[in-house]
């Protein structure tokens, strides 16, 4: 039986406003069952009739320990065929399971219901399973706006989104309206970015199943808690297509309840599947009160970015240097790094017949979140004042990175990545590059110079410029890892591979990756892995790439302080201590554009690594796309792609091994062009490098200026946290990545596939964090940066809007959460039983 729907005038209500008159409308008289008898009800379960006329006020929040769920179905337009499958699949998801998860069902297309308090206030949640149109007469409507302020739970499905269509408080209640969509069922893959909500916990990663897709005049993604989308590249969106970030189900706490909607469900076979069952049985036991979960989580407005650092005194560095890096105490403070650019009202010296060539101050600060003060704590004198010009007078070097010890907290040991001005030698334009142990005063914020204890130095040429590289991160074995860039000029090759073995300084080539990046026998272009003892030495733990003592091609042609060789500026690294996985990434050379005589465009590199290996630089990038071998003595002149697979080292600047170890693919990678560049390969495996035949693997990000600034990966519930400022589980396993540009490059948290990472396997979800992490003029532009605290909050170093000096917008930044603990509260389940 298909009951006619009330027909209203257009009326607009806001989620803020009040029911004003219609708040105490009489609820009517019903004379039969809820159910109503028609052809599509669920197993009846008849109350008895009311008596009279009563005003609709709930008992808050409704339902109680015999849950109850109500699934409404009607429809202003013919009942879809999928009504019938989606009342039984309901019901039969409440008789199934774990007894504390059980629920009854009853099922009705009757819209007094909303008017009847008696019998809505029995139900835990409500299911929206309709047709469109409009259903509901504005008693009606505030009669299911009562019952979501009194705590109640709804739940709508696919076309639940077209209900209501003239009233903006359902609007928010569903969260958005379908646009122009494909009305054909197609097969598509399902992100499920959320892995804790009961909706998606248990499902696939990547859930393949067929629908019909709606797309949404407005995306609701920070308004709502997205817990799925859908890939657009898996399937035909059509014209309303909303792009990489394409929501299909998602939750929020609204109005005093709980709302839960997915856009999938379009189809009777939808309610035949397992997967979307489960689906269904989480968003109803979080919707019913059953069990509790985090709906909040990436609403951007629960989040807070606050600069915690003020502008420089005029012609001082007292609150902050040229932003280089930052590190966070175990007991909160922050401790951050100026790279060595002087305040712009000093002078740079770029005449190598001056003893002071590039000499500045690279300084350490000290952030105290419980005074808000900061103090600097004390500078280095480095190579590191030589900005401004082309890539033969600016250079990068300095105090490039800083890192604590495990036992900092007793011990005070401060680990500083730096380039001494004291060791330049102006006659060869090299110098060296050190890692060394500082102690700092714990009671006065003070770093001891005298102090130092060099672990490693070695050497680097700084005739140009650039990508040196400079972070540090330990591991849960104590092992401290050490990122190194090339040090190479890009301007030689035309912004393809670094591989021209000419020009040299005074017999240094300053163009030739392969010297450095590519070189089994050079610290340069590698992350390094060392174990530091107590007495300022340092031992080489197992399972490097090399032994340091290979008897390969005449032995003494490795170092065994190699983890990871064949990256170009790994600027930020980060060890995950939980899994001891190395996250990096790096900055690529600049070509704006593929070619098909030398390779791909300038890709920017991020790397999930498991294991020692070799990630491509300068052979190959991206997921093994090859360039090309250069000639002699014309190195304009191209040779045979190199081979990903088996490369060698044939510069005659290399006194390395000939033979390398083969190349590992990467997890992200960027150009100009978009995220994941990929192209037909020939069959050598050779791509097209055409950009017509291109095809983006990661739809989410592309580049432009483009410089990696790799994140951590956050840790939730730290014994030091606090829960009126700590990030969210949602976030728990999740790695940042970002880019040093606001624009259209990442700043986003990826999810990898356990299965994969560490293989080259791209990342399976990605959420976008601009707006958490806010971008533009009075934002984070230029991200330099990140960490997150003990206490749970993050804090980013925003580089400012200069380059090699700092400014006013250079700042230390930290961005909290207010949303509080999922919902709902633990002593409102209905079963304590089902709290975990």
């Amino acid at each position: 039986m298909h009951r006619a729907p009330h027909h209203r005038s257009r009326y607009r209500r806001g989620p803020g406003a009040r029911r004003g008159a219609a708040a105490a409308v009489l609820a009517g008289t019903l004379g039969a069952s809820l159910l109503g008898g028609t052809a599509a009800t669920a197993r009846p379960y008849p109350d008895p009739p009311t008596t009279g006329a009563t005003t609709l006020s709930l008992p808050s929040p409704p339902g109680g320990a015999n849950v109850r769920v109500l699934v409404f179905h009607a429809s202003a337009t013919e009942e879809s065929p999928a009504v019938d499958a989606g009342i039984a699949a309901i019901e039969q998801i409440g008789q199934s399971g774990p007894a504390t998860g059980r629920f009854r069902t009853d099922a009705t297309d009757d819209a007094s219901v909303f008017t009847n308090a008696r019998k809505l206030g029995k139900y835990n949640a409500v299911v929206f399973l309709t047709g469109g149109g409009d259903v509901l007469d504005p008693e009606q409507e505030a009669g299911l706006e009562t019952y979501m302020e009194a705590g109640g739970g709804f739940v709508g499905i696919h076309d639940a989104a077209r209900t209501e269509p003239y009233s903006d408080w359902f609007t928010g209640l569903v969260g958005a309206r379908p646009a122009t969509s494909p009305t054909a069922v197609q097969r598509a893959v399902v992100e499920l970015g959320d892995r804790q909500h009961p909706a998606t916990k248990e499902l696939p990663l990547n859930w393949k199943r067929p629908d019909r897709w709606l797309n949404w005049t407005v995306n609701p993604s920070g308004s709502v808690h997205t817990v799925a989308r859908v890939k657009e590249s898996s399937y035909q969106p059509g014209q309303g297509a909303n792009g990489w970030d394409h929501p299909v189900s998602w939750c929020r706490d609204y109005d005093g309840g709980r709302s839960f909607y997915t856009g999938m469900g379009g189809t009777a076979d939808s309610y035949a599947e397992t997967d979307f069952r489960d689906h269904l049985r989480g968003a109803l036991a979080w919707t019913s009160r059953i069990s509790r979960a985090d709906c909040k989580a990436t609403i951007t407005s629960n989040y807070t970015a606050e600069r915690v650092t003020q502008p420089n005194q005029p012609g001082q560095n007292d609150q902050i240097g040229e932003p280089h890096g930052l590190v966070a105490a175990p007991d909160g403070r922050i401790l951050y790094i100026g790279r060595g650019g002087a305040d712009s009202s000093r002078p740079v010296v770029t005449d190598w017949n001056n003893p002071d060539i590039g000499k500045g101050q690279g300084e350490i600060h000290v952030f105290d979140p419980r005074t808000k003060k900061v103090r600097l704590a004390g500078a280095l004198t480095v190579f590191g004042n030589k900005g401004g010009g082309d890539e033969l007078t600016k250079n990068e070097e300095g105090l490039l990175g800083i890192e604590l010890d495990p036992d900092f907290l007793t011990n005070g040991w401060v680990y500083l990545h730096y380039t001494p001005h004291a060791r330049i030698n102006r006659d060869t334009h090299m110098a060296e590059r050190y890692v060394s142990r500082f102690t700092l005063d714990l009671a006065t914020n003070t770093l001891d110079p005298a102090s130092e204890k060099v672990l490693l130095k070695w050497p680097v040429q700084i005739h140009s410029c650039c990508h040196s590289g400079g972070g540090m991160s330990w591991d849960s074995k104590g092992n401290l890892y050490i990122a190194t860039g090339d040090n190479n000029s890009s301007g030689f090759s035309g912004g393809y591979s670094g591989n021209n073995p000419e020009p040299n300084f005074k017999g240094v080539s300053f163009a030739d990756a392969r010297r450095t990046a590519g070189n089994t026998n050079n610290l340069n272009g590698k992350i390094l892995r060392i174990h530091p003892e107590d007495d300022g030495t340092y031992t080489v733990p197992e399972g490097n790439l090399f032994t340091g003592k290979e008897p390969d091609e005449g032995g003494g042609k490795t170092r065994g302080e190699i983890y990871v060789m064949g990256v170009r500026n790994p600027a930020r690294i980060f060890v995950d201590r939980t899994t001891d996985i190395l996250y990096a990434g790096w900055v690529g050379p600049d070509a704006g554009s593929p070619s098909t005589t030398w390779g791909p465009a300038k890709y920017d590199t991020f790397a999930a690594i498991t294991k020692a290996g070799n990630h491509g630089w300068p052979y190959c990038m991206g997921n093994k796309q090859p360039y090309r071998d250069r000639n002699l003595p014309d190195p304009s002149k191209p040779l045979g792609w190199y081979n990903c697979d088996a490369p060698k080292n044939e510069s005659p600047n290399n006194d390395g091994l000939v033979t390398l170890p083969p190349i590992t693919s990467n997890t992200i990678w960027y150009s100009p062009q978009g995220g994941g560049p990929d192209y037909p390969r020939d069959a050598a495996g050779v791509p097209s490098y055409k950009v017509e035949e291109q095809k983006l693997l990661l739809p989410w990000l592309k580049g432009g200026g483009q410089a990696t600034m790799n994140g951590p990966v956050y840790r939730y519930g730290g014994t030091a946290s606090d829960p009126a400022v700590r990030w969210p589980s949602y976030w728990d396993g999740k790695w940042f990545v970002g880019d040093f540009y606001d624009g259209d490059q990442p700043r986003h948290a990826v999810l990898t596939d356990p299965k994969t990472v560490g293989k080259g396997g791209l990342p399976v979800h990605a959420e976008s964090l601009k707006k958490i992490v806010p971008v533009g003029t009075n934002g984070i532009r230029n991200l330099m940066d990140w960490k997150f605290a003990p206490d749970g909050s993050l804090y980013v170093l925003d580089y400012g809007r200069g380059f090699f000096t700092s400014d006013s917008k250079s700042a230390l930044w930290r961005v909290t959460y207010k949303g509080g603990e999922p919902t709902p509260a633990a002593d409102r389940l209905v079963r304590k039983a089902a709290a975990q």
